[in-house]
């Protein structure tokens, strides 16, 4: 049977508030940077694909910001972080199809 801690709650959930505290406090700035970079990479995907005139450039935006938005979900420490990273994914992958559908990589 878990311990109890403080208020009744198991030790259990204890840790998971320790760890959260402790994602709370430390400073992820390589994780940071990823999820704002994916972020800003996809929602240029998105609106370089609704352009046609621009539709290589919505292409290219697509195909980089979405594998980076996922390597930076699988490395993201916060919620914040997981927010960026899935909102710049889900632009990448439209801004992409977009693109894809105004002429895709050709000049």
């Amino acid at each position: 049977m878990p311990e109890q801690v403080a208020g009744g709650e198991s030790a259990r959930v204890g840790r998971r508030a320790q760890a959260q505290a402790r994602a709370r406090d430390e400073r992820h700035g390589r994780e940071d940077a990823m999820a704002v970079t994916a972020l800003v990479i996809g929602l240029t995907a998105l609106v370089l694909g609704f352009v046609p005139a621009t539709h290589f450039f919505g292409a290219v935006a697509g195909v980089v910001g979405l594998p980076l938005a996922l390597y930076s979900q699988m490395m993201s420490a916060t919620t914040n972080e997981r927010w960026m990273n899935v909102i710049g994914m889900v632009a990448s992958f439209v801004g992409a199809a977009f693109a894809l559908r105004h002429g895709g990589f050709t000049i």
